[in-house]
């Protein structure tokens, strides 16, 4: 199994190196997730970005190849226009070194980013310019193994104060996800 390299630009590491992603892919094989969207997931996601008031929420699985949102909720109107007048496309695919969940899953910590350019290491990340991204808030998955299976994030395009209470439920959801990802649920999300 191969996953892409940390990519360095001059003296910051800007992709954290996955130590774990054998074993994380390994995990996610068994438990059957990170090949395809989850209808499940993807109501997650919604519901989360409703909760947190932003265009968009993720329930995301780094894979072998970079990461997979197999919960994804984006706006129906993007919020950012390119310089001609389209709108970037937020696919379900991702190189790793595109946002802010694999230093996530490296820290094996939440992570809030209340304005993203106010940290070198991620005003550059390729999400800022691209999909105007200004503000973070993600979790991991971590299951019962120890395994960092992902993250759940919610990602707004304005910088936000998301304070003690924003950490406290984005940290609750990754757990209380992650017990549903691993014995299963009656609401259709996978076991």
């Amino acid at each position: 199994m191969s996953y892409d390299p940390p990519r360095p630009a001059g003296r910051l590491l800007l992709t954290p190196e996955d130590r774990e992603a054998p074993a994380r892919v390994r995990r996610l094989h068994l438990l059957g997730l990170g090949r395809r969207p989850e209808p499940a997931l993807d109501a997650f996601a919604g519901r989360l970005a409703e909760h947190a008031s932003t265009p968009y929420a993720m329930v995301n699985f780094l894979v072998e190849d970079g990461q997979f949102f197999a919960g994804l909720r984006v706006p129906d109107v993007p919020p950012v226009l390119r310089g001609d007048g389209t709108a970037p496309e937020f696919g379900r695919v991702q190189p790793r070194d595109h946002g802010f969940c694999p230093h996530v899953v490296a820290r094996r910590r939440a992570l809030v980013l209340e304005d993203v350019r106010d940290y070198p290491r991620f005003a550059g990340n390729p999400v800022v310019d691209e999909f105007g991204i200004r503000s973070y808030l993600g979790a991991p998955l971590i299951d019962s193994t120890g395994t960092v299976l992902g993250t759940v994030s919610a990602a707004d395009v304005r910088p936000r104060r998301w304070g003690r209470e924003g950490l406290e439920t984005i940290k609750s959801t990754a757990d209380r996800l992650v017990r549903r990802l691993e014995h299963g649920a009656d609401d259709g999300l996978p076991t």
